[in-house]
């Protein structure tokens, strides 16, 4: 079915650019590929492979921590997927969704990883991917930052301040959703939409007054001690899953390699969650790749409450699609976004029933 482009969102204050700082978090999953950085891999589908594996799944380098990152270096992933034919090809390196979901549409990629709100943007414009796992809403480590001493002791006092957003995606999402539940109008607050790579010196000098912001960017800014939540995934009532994608046509042709994954990622995240640790630095405890001393705590905290890789569940689809209303009840998006035509149930993938 064709679903709506995305409208334009009521023009924010753009402030400018400003070096990024190094990024000191890496994300549980994979993380996802800057398009540009993909541009001529030269993977395909078949060959391309070592040894007899036949297939090559093109998946975004996985960093320094996480899930892929371990099986990346002990071997794990690749013993895993050599039993069903496939190699992996690692490319691209960390970044947000929305390009790596024109790099799947464009078969430069097959994996991906990102929330549902940026998951819902990108549908909105002739998507080649489906979603094939889901990750529960962070309840701790995605919400609205402030500065300590900032005088913002609770959302309603972000009226006529300043918040950093990412525009249409997690952050975005995270403030509109905060201030609905505060009862605060969209256009009391004002959105000043920058990359999120680019928002935390922008943050620390004053320059906006909170920032909708997520674990990635959050922990090494609460580690630091000079910022809290003043309403964190819990209190917003965050309905921000994570999501793995996948490039539709791999799917078809490969879903024994989708579930392969699939199981990887699920058994792989049991462990994590109960040993965080043991995912953290996994190539180097050294330099801006790798969290020490109390970010390091902070990524270890939350990831004990967070969720583990599961298959959506109709459950699961009820909550997207009241994400897909908020947007556009928000004006977000023009429409509703029908995310359930994008959904694999991977527990069927493999006997070619998907969903």
């Amino acid at each position: 079915m064709r679903i709506s482009r995305i409208s334009r969102i009521p023009r924010s204050t753009v402030i400018p650019r400003t070096p990024s700082t190094p990024r000191r978090v890496a994300v549980t999953l994979a993380a996802v590929a800057v398009l540009t950085a993909l541009t001529g891999c030269g993977a395909s589908e078949s060959g391309g492979g070592s040894g007899r594996a036949g297939i090559t799944v093109r998946i975004p380098d996985p960093g320094n921590s996480g899930v892929l990152a371990r099986g990346k270096k002990d071997g794990s992933l690749a013993r895993a997927l050599a039993k069903v034919d496939a190699t992996v090809v690692w490319t691209g390196s960390a970044g947000p969704f929305a390009p790596a979901a024109q790099a799947l549409n464009a078969d430069q990629l097959d994996i991906a990883t990102g929330s549902i709100t940026s998951g819902l943007t990108s549908l909105a414009q002739n998507p080649g991917f489906a979603f094939f796992t889901a990750t529960a809403p962070d309840p701790v480590g995605e919400g609205i930052l402030v500065r300590n001493g900032s005088g913002i002791d609770s959302v309603k006092d972000l009226v006529g301040r300043k918040v950093a957003v990412n525009q249409g995606g997690t952050g975005e999402y995270l403030l509109l959703k905060a201030l609905a539940k505060a009862g605060v109008p969209a256009d009391k607050v004002e959105r000043v939409t920058l990359r999120p790579d680019q928002t935390a010196a922008v943050f620390n000098t004053g320059k906006v007054d909170a920032w909708a912001v997520w674990s990635t960017y959050s922990v090494a800014e609460l580690g630091r001690g000079g910022a809290h939540f003043v309403a964190d995934g819990r209190a917003v009532g965050s309905d921000n899953y994570s999501l793995t994608a996948v490039r539709s046509a791999f799917a078809d042709r490969h879903p024994e390699v989708v579930t392969a994954l699939y199981r990887y990622l699920h058994d792989g995240s049991v462990k994590e969650k109960r040993d965080p640790a043991g995912f953290l630095n996994v190539t180097t405890d050294a330099g801006p790749q790798a969290l020490t001393g109390a970010a390091r705590r902070v990524q270890i905290a939350f990831t004990r409450q967070g969720g583990t890789v599961e298959p959506i569940t109709d459950a699961d689809v009820r909550r997207f699609k009241d994400v897909a209303r908020f947007y556009a009840e928000q004006k977000v998006t023009r429409a509703e976004v029908d995310i359930a035509a994008h959904v694999i149930d991977v527990r069927k993938l493999a006997a070619g029933k998907a969903s």
